[in-house]
């Protein structure tokens, strides 16, 4: 809207310093010979050039079906099956091309680049770097996605996890107390402490599984086999034991249900769709700017050809008064203001041939990713679309607001974003309970090893006599000549044949649930104040109002959006009557002073002020198609039209590549579109 606006205002100020501009004469030729004077004389003056507008057709040019599938899905990691390190390694991002795609190269013939509105759009959506840019979004938002179903960023990690350590230990400890282990000392007058050599192999492995109801499952299995020198009192030496434990955890009120436990997977799949709609409005935004940035070359074009034709009706009446002058059938006045009109109308076309240039530029910045590549340095971009006269749609304004609501993406981010604070509103809700979970244990406990039984020899060692309290005297001596009544000593025994055991006896007690453990219970955790869950329960329902209010002001800045268009699209459609009505008079206006002038019955200014108002119509008239054409572009943007009417798919965004062959001129395939319009 502002460049319509910055061109209306350019064309006015144009007219305005044509019918204000100074009488004087730059630039005079020398005069003429008076041979020539006298062939002038007998020679007719020629008809004044005309400019002939473009005969626009009916209808918007026909658009080729635009479509490939999205690019990779990251949502979905690697599958760990049959490659098992798949998950381990860092997955491949294609570096971003910023190279111009080979259809440019293709369009461009003798140094000139054959556009057509068509191809304009499909370069767009090729090299945009703005819609390069966004497309990343709703990739990045597909890898957090990835990460929300791994629970990574949330209360419970959904992934698998096994954890396991295997580990050797041998060590050998000094016995200071010969009793601690069981053995005596050596005899003699020097004693030497008694080494305890221990050898241990420790295999622990544990697996944890959560699920989406907020169930946690625990299973551990720990083996360790051990082995001493000194195990007297030990059954199995070496001996295995392992132990293995299960344990399953619901929680009851916080935590309790699937949505407290998916929330993040639930808004990481909107924010995928929020992301996808970001990209279909920066493309709506794109093609709308390619194709008015299109249409404003072609109107630049058509109005340097309008000056061009100002300037050469300019050139040809300063001449044809010239001829008068020397022949002295027409005052000096007449020639000077041919001359002046002939050199303002010069500075118009300078300015016409600079917006012209200035438009070139913007629409290549447009449709390339490297405007500076070698083969566009000094192209010049000749449009192959004519202009058209747009259908203007007799739609009410209720009807096409209730379609702007269902198409346009604002709406449907705003909606999206209004879907995450429900969902957050709800999970805080459930987070503002006391934490209450139930739980309950199954363990099993197995052992095994090698047995070396004692065989008993039958002797004993005696070590002190045991006397009668009778023959304990008064003083609490017993005397010399006391007889014992018996000898105590210990029995001597020696080792026999190990029996051999060993994990196989282990697993076979733990698989049989010898030693079985079972536990049961409830544990819970009630927060004193629970300042923290109402916090985060009220920043949620802050959240999700101010996204209501949100969304109903996107909705009332569409309908202001349709109403504008439609306002627009209408007026501009009346104007084009209104101006090709002006020009016609114009011309004939304009005609009918050119030959009074030829005639005698006219001067060179009024000629010039005719001359003046025809391009200024003809000017007017070629805006206002163009302003028409503009609207509808405007107006299917505001319907959240534009995708559809240029029959564009969301997918040739993503991947960047359009599968419809380039319109080039003068192949059979841009005849054959020729000739279907």
């Amino acid at each position: 809207m502002s460049g319509r606006l910055m061109h209306a205002a350019m064309a006015l100020l144009t007219s305005a310093s044509l019918l204000a501009s100074p009488l004087y004469a730059q630039d005079q030729q020398p005069p003429a010979s008076n041979a020539q004077a006298q062939s002038q004389t007998t020679s007719p003056q020629q008809a004044p050039p005309i400019y002939e507008p473009p005969k626009p057709t009916e209808g918007p040019p026909a658009s080729p079906a635009r479509s490939l599938k999205l690019g990779p899905d990251y949502s979905k990691g690697p599958s760990w099956f049959p490659d098992v390190i798949a998950p381990y390694r860092q997955r491949n991002v294609e570096q971003p091309t910023l190279t111009n795609s080979p259809r440019l190269d293709q369009l461009i013939q003798n140094g000139k680049l054959m556009l057509s509105l068509e191809d304009a759009i499909s370069l767009g959506l090729e090299n945009n770097l703005s819609i390069a840019v966004e497309r990343y979004v709703p990739w990045i938002d597909e890898a957090q996605l990835l990460l929300a179903k791994s629970g990574a960023n949330g209360r419970l990690a959904f992934d698998p996890v096994a954890t396991g350590n295997i580990y050797w230990q041998d060590e050998t400890i000094p016995i200071n107390n010969p009793f601690f282990a069981g053995v005596g000392t050596t005899a003699g007058t020097s004693t030497t402490a008694t080494g305890l050599v221990d050898h241990n192999t420790v295999a622990n492995f544990g697996y944890t599984q959560n699920f989406e109801t907020g169930t946690q499952f625990q299973m551990s299995f720990n083996t360790t086999r051990s082995s001493t020198n000194f195990g007297s009192f030990d059954l199995f030496n070496p001996s295995v034991q392992s132990t293995m434990t299960m344990q399953i955890t619901q929680p009851l009120l916080n935590g309790a249900g699937i949505l407290p436990n998916i929330r993040y997977i639930l808004e990481a799949k909107n924010t995928v769709k929020v992301g996808q709609s970001q990209l279909a409005q920066q493309v709506i935004t794109t093609i709308t700017q390619v194709a008015t940035d299109y249409w404003e070359l072609v109107y630049a074009i058509e109005n340097v050809k309008v000056e061009q034709v100002a300037v050469a009706a300019d050139q040809q009446l300063y001449e044809n008064n010239k001829k008068q002058l020397e022949i002295g059938t027409m005052a000096p006045l007449d020639v000077i203001t041919a001359q002046s009109q002939l050199a303002t109308d010069q500075q118009a076309l300078v300015q016409a041939q600079t917006t012209q240039l200035l438009d070139e530029t913007t629409l290549l910045v447009a449709i390339t990713k490297d405007p500076l590549s070698g083969n566009l340095k000094g192209v010049e971009i000749v449009p192959t679309t004519i202009i058209y006269n747009p259908v203007v749609e007799n739609i009410s304004l209720d009807d096409a607001v209730n379609e702007a609501w269902k198409k346009r993406p604002e709406l449907e981010q705003a909606a999206l974003n209004l879907k995450n604070e429900e969902i957050e509103v709800k999970a805080t809700r459930n987070a503002l309970r006391p934490t209450v979970n139930l739980f309950a244990e199954y363990s099993a406990q197995g052992i095994g090893g090698v047995v070396t039984p004692e065989t008993p020899t039958g002797t004993f060692l005696e070590t002190s006599p045991i006397y009668s309290l009778a023959d304990v005297g008064a003083d609490g001596i017993i005397p010399s000549t006391a007889v014992p009544i018996a000898v105590s000593g210990t029995e001597l025994t020696t080792p026999g044949t190990p029996i051999p055991g060993g994990i196989g006896d282990d697993l076979s007690t733990l698989i049989h649930a010898r030693y079985p453990t079972f536990e049961g219970g409830v544990t819970f955790n009630l927060p004193i104040r629970n300042r923290a869950a109402q916090a985060n329960n009220a920043i949620a329902q802050l959240n999700q109002r101010e996204q209501e209010v949100n969304y109903a002001q996107t909705k009332s800045t569409i309908v202001l959006n349709v109403r504008q268009a439609l306002i627009t699209l209408v007026q501009d459609r009346a104007a084009i009557t209104a101006a090709e009505e002006a020009r016609v008079y114009a011309q004939q206006s304009y005609d009918d002073q050119v030959k009074k002038l030829q005639l005698g019955t006219s001067d060179a200014f009024t000629v010039v002020q005719k001359q003046q108002l025809l391009t200024a119509a003809e000017g007017v008239e070629l805006r206002d198609r163009i302003n028409l054409i503009e609207a509808e572009l405007t107006f299917n943007q505001a319907m959240g039209r534009t995708l559809e009417v240029n029959d564009i798919t969301l997918a040739d965004a993503l991947r960047g590549k359009v599968t419809h062959e380039p319109n080039i001129p003068g192949t059979p395939v841009a005849d054959s579109r020729v000739a279907a319009k």
